[in-house]
């Protein structure tokens, strides 16, 4: 049920997506609390992006999950921005996140719904 979508304007190799997203999907097991064999991680690289204007190294990241509890996010943040810089050197101020909580009903799986 939890998916992180990370896209950023970086090139990066196949060995090196593998490893960033198996480290965000157990990241995201983690701070989210939720059974790793429901979280679903997709990278897209290398496309055209600005921001502020430059297109200096930087990710927009989309975070859905059922009960996604919104006094967390900060921390969520936090967490995420520092596994795009271990992963990508990516700076937090080049970093946006969007959080959505998905009601269950709205979240599709295994022919049925949350």
């Amino acid at each position: 049920m939890p998916l992180l979508k990370i896209q950023t304007n970086q090139l990066i190799d196949s060995d090196r997506q593998k490893t960033l997203i198996n480290r965000a999907s157990q990241a995201l097991a983690s701070i989210l609390g939720k059974p790793e064999r429901y979280v679903m991680v997709s990278i897209e690289h290398n496309p055209a992006m600005l921001f502020g204007g430059s297109d200096a190294p930087l990710a927009y990241l989309e975070l859905k999950s059922i009960g996604l509890p919104e006094s967390k996010t900060a921390d969520f943040s936090r967490a995420l921005a520092n596994l795009l810089n271990d992963e990508l050197a990516l700076p937090a101020d080049r970093i946006y996140i969007e959080f959505t909580d998905a009601p269950r009903a709205m979240w599709g799986w295994n022919g049925g719904t949350f």
